[in-house]
């Protein structure tokens, strides 16, 4: 009889964290497992002496006491308090301290790198020509001032044409148009706050004015300074006349955006001699004269003149590589532009990463409706609890008198029993209002990802420390038992989860090998359910069902909270359509199992036939691009597969991997067959092959992995090496199977650490897009602010329990919602597939009401 590890490995390899498909796959409410004292003495008097003995000791100790004071249930209510007070001091910064996105856009920020500029608390879109044309289609914009409003008016029209040259007079009016939007953006040049510039904006403050435009710029002080030698006189006269103009700036702010640039400091040491006088000192009494002048200097104005402070902070930071010590290099120049552009279009495009500006999205029917039921469920759950107490006081006393026991009234234990799921629903609906605070509410903060070295490889070293601090002897010793799978997976995804957090996507060699991870999942899924199916021949509708409720629930419920189509949670669909792939394959005529196999070799090779024809289908599909569009463009399919209106992001994802899960279901083939024939020495220490044959393999191993490696690290085109992966991706996932597994000392060993999160690796997974990361994983969700790597570890430290919770959550409501009569479980999935189509009815009218 084949190993019971063999069906646990079924159980979890499906896809990230869907370890719980069964009833056994309950989490632990403890972290970790702390080891027995008296195996702990053990250990140690088998195994070591003197410093060792005690290094050991110490070891188990630490492990003891980290685990005594410190478990996932006390984690959950820390967390809660946690979320609670952070929630109540960012509503309060917000409402009543005058925090606001625009004004933290134009108004602050800091360096990230080399030209990502980060606003504090908001994150900026970085435009494109074509998302500047849209935007900016039929309006006239203006920018006024001397030579270094010229430059912010080039790097802003290289926005538009990155293919501008910077020409013309230098002190004169500058037009610019592009036809293609009917877009004009013009420099007028107006060196000083003097009567013409007060002329100008006269003429379009008249109601008959026909080139007023719609967005204005302006900023000058540097020629007053220059032109009267910085004297007070100067300075005073320049209040005066700023305080003319900004009454024309203010009128014209009641239906044109007006922005005022505070003047950028100098390079004193490369001023020319004619300049020497334009100081920073000087500068400064400019700009305090504009700000005391200028109604955007208030907090919160609704309406008026918006000060520009943000490329002046960029500035300070730059302004030594000036060329002449006045005008800004061009990476400060650049942030002023993109800040404008921001300011004026992420209201109007709405990108999902660029919250600076960003008006918080309506809740649609969908949402509503989806809340009302949430509040409904929590509003029934205290009902029931005033019932259940109200019918325990009153029947406390009624005792059976033959047995001297109490007895519990049927409606008392039918009422019970409704607690539990209304419970997890109560306890789900609060989990979405975090959710929907920490990324479609405008209370919590964000600020987009920028990768270093350092940001990604430092945390991947301390995960691998504490991975290896909770070294564990396993219980079982078979290739792929379930405590290794366990661990596999929550390696991977504490790796993945770095690298989305860190941005190390635009590193090509970390893209590939993460790459390989995902392939990894894939190639468990096929393992995993192969061998469930082969082995134990269940093809019921219950099983089915279970699966795919684990998989699929939380993705269903964010969909309804967040407004988000399924294919957005792009791994669910993946795996959820390669089960069912699977499911087809081996349940269709002829059903091959093991027994039947057992019987005759000739059945061996029939599935070895069957997976030849999922192998062609599958290369079927790669070449017949039409045939896939079509297939998943059939209503409903499309809506389930579609993002935007288009199948190309399904089609690139399942492309990718395609080949994964046919590998791990000819690997599990072919692992059970040798295991039957007793091929394979499984105890405990043992190598898996024999000493010459191990060796033999190892060496090819370790070689393909490294050799993986360096091709991987030698990337330098992510489409080239993408359209490689996935006949090359099997290499390294088969060669790190064997390292681990061949070596019966290596088999016998896992880390909890790992196991424990691979557990729970499809809720991190899922969850992260909203509570962990930001912007629908764009940017990174900020909890308290100013204080980057405490607001990792709290965030992080929430983000956790709370997917430990939704899985908890999601194995009790699978054991209420399928229920293993078949007549009541088709009953329920009629009724999933009205609620499924109401829902998809409901979208497409909420669309169409938009359009």
């Amino acid at each position: 009889m084949p190993h019971k590890s063999s069906s646990h490995a079924t159980e979890t390899a499906t896809a990230p964290g869907a370890a719980a498909l069964s009833a056994e796959g309950r989490l632990s409410l403890d972290v970790l497992s702390p080891l027995h004292p008296s195996a702990a003495a053990s250990r140690l008097s088998a195994c070591c002496h003197g410093g060792a003995k005690m290094a050991l000791l110490a070891y188990s100790l630490g492990k003891r006491e980290i685990n005594h004071y410190f478990c996932i249930k006390n984690a959950k209510l820390l967390a809660f308090a946690a979320v609670l007070v952070l929630t109540v001091l960012h509503c309060f910064s917000r409402f009543y301290g005058g925090g606001d996105t625009c004004e933290w856009l134009l108004s602050t920020g800091r360096f990230l790198g080399e030209n990502v500029w980060q606003p504090q608390g908001c994150m900026m879109h970085k435009y494109r020509s074509s998302e500047a044309k849209e935007c900016l289609a039929q309006k006239q914009i203006a920018f006024i001032g001397d030579s270094r409003i010229r430059q912010l008016f080039y790097s802003f029209v290289r926005i538009i044409n990155p293919d501008l040259k910077e020409e013309g007079n230098k002190h004169e009016n500058i037009p610019f148009e592009d036809r293609s939007s009917s877009l004009n953006v013009d420099f007028l040049w107006y060196a000083e706050v003097n009567n013409s510039m007060k002329d100008r904006l006269m003429s379009w403050t008249e109601e008959i004015s026909l080139n007023k435009p719609d967005i204005i710029i302006v900023a000058a002080a540097t020629w007053s300074i220059k032109l009267h030698n910085g004297s007070s006189e100067t300075l005073n006269q320049y209040k005066t006349n700023l305080t003319a103009v900004s009454r024309l700036l203010e009128k014209l702010a009641k239906d044109t955006e007006v922005y005022w640039v505070l003047q950028d400091p100098v390079y004193e040491e490369l001023l020319s001699d004619s300049r020497k006088m334009i100081t920073n000192q000087q500068i400064d009494l400019y700009n305090e004269a504009a700000l005391s002048t200028l109604n955007g200097s208030k907090k919160n104005a609704k309406v008026g003149v918006k000060i520009v402070r943000a490329s002046r902070l960029a500035a300070q930071e730059t302004i030594s590589e000036s060329l002449d010590g006045l005008h800004l290099p061009e990476s400060s120049r650049d942030v002023g532009a993109m800040v404008l552009m921001n300011s004026v279009c992420n209201k109007i495009l709405k990108p999902i990463d660029g919250s600076c500006c960003h008006p918080r999205p309506p809740l649609n029917i969908v949402q509503k409706l989806t809340a009302g039921v949430f509040a409904s469920a929590i509003m029934s759950f205290l009902v029931l609890n005033l019932l259940c107490y109200s019918k325990h006081r009153r029947s406390r006393h009624v005792t059976d008198l033959e047995n001297a026991e109490e007895k519990r009234p049927a409606a008392a234990t039918s009422m019970a029993s409704l607690k539990v799921p209304f419970q997890s629903v109560c306890k789900l609906g609060l989990i979405m209002v975090y959710f929907y605070l920490c990324d479609r509410a405008d209370i919590f903060m964000k600020e987009q990802k920028f990768y270093t070295h350092s940001t990604f490889f430092i945390p991947l070293i301390y995960i691998f420390v504490l991975g290896v601090f909770y070294t564990e002897n396993g219980k079982e010793t078979k290739v792929l038992n379930r405590e290794q799978t366990d661990e596999w997976k929550g390696w991977m995804q504490l790796v993945i989860l770095i690298y989305h957090i860190s941005g190390a996507s635009a590193f090509i060699p970390v893209y590939m090998h993460v790459r390989v991870l995902v392939a990894a999942y894939l190639f468990q899924t096929g393992y995993g359910h192969f061998s469930f199916f082969w082995l134990k021949g269940d093809f019921g509708l219950n099983r089915v069902c279970q699966v795919l409720f684990r998989l699929n629930f939380l993705v269903v419920v964010l969909c309804l909270v967040m407004d988000r189509p399924y294919q957005f949670y792009y791994f669910v669909p993946l795996v959820t359509f390669w089960f069912a792939v699977i499911y087809v394959t081996l349940a269709i005529w002829p059903q091959i199992l093991q027994k039947k196999a057992n019987g005759s070799g000739i059945w061996h090779l029939g599935l070895l036939l069957k997976l030849l024809a999922l192998l062609l289908f599958i290369c079927f599909l790669t070449y017949s691009r039409g045939v896939f569009n079509s297939i998943f463009s059939i209503w409903p399919i499309s809506k389930l597969f579609e993002l935007h209106g288009s199948s190309h992001e399904w089609w690139f994802r399942w492309k990718l991997d395609r080949f994964a899960v046919f590998h791990g279901m000819l690997f599990a083939f072919v692992y059970l067959v040798l295991q039957k024939c007793q091929v394979l020495s499984e105890g405990k220490g043992e190598p898996l092959f024999s000493n010459r044959v191990s060796n033999c393999l190892l060496f090819i191993s370790v070689v393909s992995f490294l050799t993986y490696s360096i091709w991987a690290s030698s990337c330098k085109d992510k489409t080239e090496c993408n359209e490689l992966h996935p006949y090359i991706s099997v290499v390294q996932i088969l060669a790190f199977v064997l390292i681990r597994n061949i070596p019966g000392y290596a088999r016998s060993l896992y880390s909890s650490f790992f196991a424990w999160f691979g557990k729970i690796s499809l809720e991190l997974f899922i969850c992260q897009y909203h509570i962990w990361l930001a912007a629908d994983t764009k940017g990174i969700l900020v909890l308290v602010p100013g204080y980057p790597m405490l607001n990792i570890v709290i965030s992080t430290f929430i983000f956790v329990c709370v997917a430990h919770e939704i899985s908890q959550i999601t194995n009790d409501l699978a054991q209420v919602a399928i229920p293993k009569d078949s007549s009541a479980l088709v009953k329920r999935l009629l009724g999933l597939a009205v609620f499924l189509l109401a829902v998809l009815q409901l979208t497409a009218h909420e669309q169409a009401q938009r359009n």
